[in-house]
């Protein structure tokens, strides 16, 4: 629970990693994918999972597998023996030195931070999470060419000389044009509450759905769901071709009404998402709310435990979209964490437009399900390590080749990045860690695995004198700890450097790489600064 605590490492052995690599590999190639499967490194990245903590009973550790044996091979393959891509054994690392986390490409954080700071207001710290800040920002990591991810692992020496950052990068394939993606089945399920009467919250979902419902293939279906104290559908599942006139008047008739029922909405939601299931199509659910939540169901858990066997025997997958400067954020995330999606955070006309247009192929098809990463840390080199974020996403090191533990559902296009604050041995040389990411086809649910590794050679540049798209990590990293230090829960990172310095660092990046991403994240860290106590 929040950024991991420090950790001395203990143990030998040295794990020995490859190169930097990308591409996919198939596991269950024999006892030589066996062994393959049954490396203990790891990786980092993108849509969404869930984690769990110390000893629950769903048996994860926050620590990071700090108390946990090592993991094992992966069930299906059997096999024995560890070795590298060369062939050369590997020794065991200490579980003190593996970091394991479902992946999570939600940036519905950082959008809301974005929409308070500019209402004159500083965040609430609890509702910071600095993986979706660094995941705001699109990079330049290598696509590998099928489903799965390619891996990219750098870093870079902070200014106080016993730490580096060091940044694991996934990235799946570009996302297929509209001709060529699968149909989609889209279930909106859309809050009328009274809360969405305000500006920019459901005049800003019509709007939306009016343009999307233009811009989709006649072979798309869309269905309608809205919900108050009750909830009804508006429109069940419908072919848009010959049929676009009747979704824009359903569209049209949405008005605010009275409290919000979200569980209503989501249960009837997936049940005419199951009624209107296409065969060969990308089933979604997509949840359009405030998520404040005020009458029938309001815990997460309780919502999507009645609607769990439309998850799991339908593969239907929940996409939530926040609106609205007053915002329930812990319990969209929640609910997008537990209905194997993802979330983010709309504040204009810009934002959904975005969201609901030029994103759409990311927002509803998938490359991977249940991907996990994990990251060994090599104890001959690393003194101490820190995740960055991530602190709902924890998974027990054990169970990163358990393929029944939930993970992360990933769509093309994406990136995702994860960030560490690690301390190296003084005068230690050689590997530093590899990062390996697991995830399972979308189609035939067969495992497979993909591995990246750095070495402490690599560690050359300055965080500030690094590639611009990784001072641009860093930058979103650091801004989001300063938002939460009021949080006791959190350490701040090292070397963190005063708003001051890092709105002069990002208005300078801006400048450079002519990004209006990054622009805006220049604006944000600004405001930040002005409304400092």
């Amino acid at each position: 629970m929040g950024i991991e605590h420090l950790r001395n490492t203990a143990g030998a052995g040295r794990p020995r990693g490859g190169t930097r690599t990308g591409g996919t590999r198939t596991a269950g190639r024999g006892r030589t994918a066996a062994a393959l499967l049954a490396l203990p490194i790891a990786g980092a990245l993108l849509l969404t999972g869930c984690g769990a903590g110390g000893s629950s009973t769903d048996g994860a550790d926050r620590s990071g597998g700090h108390n946990l044996p090592l993991p094992g091979p992966a069930q299906p393959t059997g096999g024995s023996g560890r070795s590298d891509r060369s062939g050369a054994p590997e020794a065991t690392p200490s579980p003190g030195h593996l970091s394991t986390f479902a992946l999570d490409v939600d940036t519905a954080s950082y959008g809301y931070a974005r929409r308070t700071l500019a209402n004159g207001r500083i965040p609430d710290p609890a509702t910071i999470r600095p993986e979706e800040f660094v995941n705001s920002f699109g990079q330049d990591y290598p696509r590998p060419d099928g489903n799965g991810f390619s891996v990219s692992v750098d870093g870079a020496r902070t200014d106080d000389g016993r730490w580096s950052l060091v940044r694991v990068g996934l990235a799946t394939r570009p996302a297929d044009s509209e001709s060529e993606r699968p149909p989609a089945a889209l279930t909106f399920v859309i809050d009328i509450s009274g809360s969405m009467a305000e500006p920019g919250r459901l005049d800003l979902a019509r709007e939306s759905l009016d343009v999307m419902t233009d811009r989709l293939r006649d072979d798309d279906s869309v269905a309608l769901v809205t919900f108050s104290d009750e909830a009804e559908t508006v429109l069940p599942m419908t072919r848009l071709g010959g049929h676009r006139p009747r979704v824009h008047r359903a569209i049209s008739g949405l008005q605010p009404t009275d409290s919000t029922n979200l569980g209503a909405g989501v249960r009837t939601g997936y049940a005419t998402a199951v009624h209107g299931l296409r065969e060969g199509a990308t089933n979604r659910v997509v949840l359009i709310s405030d998520g404040l939540a005020n009458s029938g169901d309001t815990d997460a858990d309780t919502i999507l435990e009645r609607i769990s066997a439309a998850r799991r025997e339908h593969g239907i997958t929940l996409f939530g979209v926040g609106v609205g400067s007053d915002y329930g954020d812990a319990l969209m995330e929640r609910l997008a964490d537990k209905g194997d999606g993802h979330t983010t955070y709309v504040s204009d006309r810009d934002d959904a437009l975005t969201v609901f247009c030029d994103q759409l192929p990311q927002n509803i098809d998938l490359t991977a399900r249940d991907a996990k990463a994990q990251v060994a840390f090599d104890p001959g080199t690393v003194e101490r390590f820190r995740l960055i974020g991530y602190d709902d996403r924890r998974v027990a090191d054990r169970d990163f080749r358990d393929d029944r533990v939930d993970g992360g559902e990933v769509g093309p296009g994406h990136t995702v990045t994860t960030l560490y604050a690690v301390r190296v041995r003084p005068g230690a040389s050689g590997h530093l860690a590899t990062a390996t990411v697991r995830w399972l086809d979308p189609v035939s649910r067969a495992p497979h695995e993909e591995s990246g590794s750095l070495e402490t050679r690599d560690l050359r540049d300055g965080v500030w004198t690094s590639p611009n798209s990784f001072q641009v990590t860093a930058a979103a990293a650091y801004f989001a700890d300063d938002l939460r230090a009021g949080d006791a829960r959190w350490e701040s990172l090292p070397d963190a450097p005063p708003l001051t310095e890092l709105a002069s660092r990002a208005r300078a990046l801006a400048d450079v790489t002519e990004d209006k991403d990054v622009s805006a994240l220049a604006t944000a860290i600004g405001r930040a600064r002005e409304l400092e106590p």
